[in-house]
């Protein structure tokens, strides 16, 4: 049997930075997936039991023999476990021995961290069984959209499927998403994943993936909700890199150099992100009211990237994007970090598909990459297919 599992990328609709100093701020899942097919080997005396992991997008494989992880974790009982943990000193230790002996690529040594958060999540939830398991995804590395959550996410989620810990229905068809407390184990261990990545994740990213719609949050706190409307995005990404750490630091530096008018900027946006909250759980609207929501939605966007220019966190890419969007009259905004990154533009729901088309054109033209995705839909989701 194969397991098959999918996660959702995220965006930042609104309160990206102010949320740092206090500000409330809306993130949502939007349909552009990472995938993750995990097929238990049945042990067999011919060949060596392995794991191994093969990254699809960027045509790699990777592969451990089960007696080497056996020999790098000699107190194997400690660390399966049931309840998400977080990974050891002496764990790290032996999951950086086995990533080195990989020789990865000197130009792909950015995904060791994603391949030392797979090590810990696969050995502490199914411990050494051989397997493969096989990644690929939607969503671009490094570009503020969820991708290493939404990887955590559906890894925990597969593997987590096929363990006494999660109870699902093997034979439904399609996918299909799990009960409450079976979210909340899943978000949990893949947090502790996110951790091996990032070091100090807040948490968003893996909620959202898991959980899926619309989350607002305000000084660590978060609330789910779910968006009655359907948006769609484009999401432009520059493709250029951004020093998130030096974009927060800016923005702090500003804040004490002009505290009042930065509190106002603060302010502004907490508002903005409380209303836009309010408007996108309307009632259900009927496409008269759906053009009037989107219509305060661009507004809102908007006024959100206006303040966002006067974080000083936009960048000559984002302006181009902006200047670009408004030749048709759309709203856009940076998502994330500013600095480069991606940048949303609502596509309202009477956009012709030749201006859609044609908008897509000349920003790629600039060298930039498009993508369309729904906003705010189903978090994780697992799918099981048997072979015959």
């Amino acid at each position: 049997m194969e397991v098959k599992s999918r996660a959702p990328g995220k965006i930042i609709l609104a309160g990206e930075h102010a949320v740092v100093h206090g500000s409330t701020a809306v993130a949502s899942s939007i349909a552009l997936y990472t995938y993750v097919s995990l097929r238990l080997s049945t042990p067999s005396s011919e060949n060596e039991e392995s794991l191994k992991l093969v990254l699809k997008d960027v045509d790699l494989e990777f592969s451990w023999p089960i007696s080497r992880i056996r020999e790098a974790f000699p107190d194997y009982v400690a660390l399966l476990s049931s309840t998400p943990a977080s990974c050891s000193g002496d764990s790290t230790k032996s999951i950086a021995a086995l990533v080195e002996e990989l020789s990865i690529p000197e130009a792909k040594i950015g995904l060791a961290s994603g391949v030392s958060a797979f090590l810990w999540l696969y050995l502490s939830i199914q411990g050494f069984k051989p397997a493969t398991v096989v990644i690929s995804s939607e969503l671009p590395l490094g570009a503020g959209l969820g991708s290493s959550a939404a990887f955590c996410v559906a890894l925990a989620a597969a593997l987590l499927s096929v363990t006494d810990s999660v109870s699902v229905d093997l034979c439904q068809q399609g996918w299909h998403s799990f009960g409450e407390k079976e979210l909340d184990l899943v978000n949990k261990w893949a947090f502790e994943g996110e951790k091996i990545i990032h070091g100090k994740p807040s948490g968003i990213d893996n909620t959202v993936s898991a959980y899926g719609n619309i989350i607002s949050f305000r000084s660590g706190n978060l609330t789910r909700m779910k968006s009655n409307v359907h948006l769609k995005m484009l999401i432009t990404n520059t493709k250029v890199g951004r020093n998130t750490k030096a974009l927060v630091a800016g923005v702090s530096e500003r804040m004490l150099r002009h505290p009042g008018a930065m509190a106002f900027v603060f302010s502004a946006v907490d508002s903005i992100s409380k209303e836009l909250t309010t408007v996108l759980q309307s009632p259900t609207p009927d496409h008269l009211s759906v053009t009037q929501i989107e219509e305060k939605v661009e507004e809102l966007m908007e006024m959100n990237q206006g303040l966002l220019q006067s974080m000083g966190v936009s960048h000559a890419t984002i302006e181009t994007v902006l200047q670009t969007t408004l030749k048709y009259k759309l709203a856009s905004k940076l998502t994330g970090a500013g600095g480069g990154g991606c940048v949303l533009t609502l596509l309202p729901i009477l956009l012709s598909a030749t201006v859609v088309d044609k908008v897509i054109a000349e920003l790629e033209s600039n060298g930039f990459q498009c993508f369309i995705a729904g906003v705010g839909g189903n978090g994780v989701e697992i799918s099981f297919e048997h072979s015959s």
